[in-house]
């Protein structure tokens, strides 16, 4: 994977683009840091599909996609009103 500083990307765009369709995902920096990753679109389609599980793999899952609530804590005391009877 090639590196290109955000001078370097922007002056010769073309090239990283080309690279990056026809080889492999180019990483940018900017001051030194790496900021970003251009990858071919056959690249983020890909990735994009595998991040997201089936229903299937939800299913048939072992872990929790969520913490419920723990309703033993939760104090249940209802407030009672009450009302005069009417006299008759």
């Amino acid at each position: 994977m090639l590196t290109w500083s955000v001078q370097n990307a922007k002056a010769r765009f073309s090239e990283l683009l080309d690279t990056c369709i026809h080889s492999e995902p180019q990483v940018v920096t900017k001051r030194g840091q790496e900021v970003a990753v251009l990858v071919s679109i056959e690249e983020w389609k890909r990735l994009q599909s595998q991040a997201k599980p089936t229903l299937k793999e939800l299913l048939l899952s072992d872990t929790a996609r969520f913490d419920l609530p723990d309703t033993r804590q939760i104090n249940h005391q209802k407030t009672v009103k009450r009302r005069a009877l009417p006299e008759f």
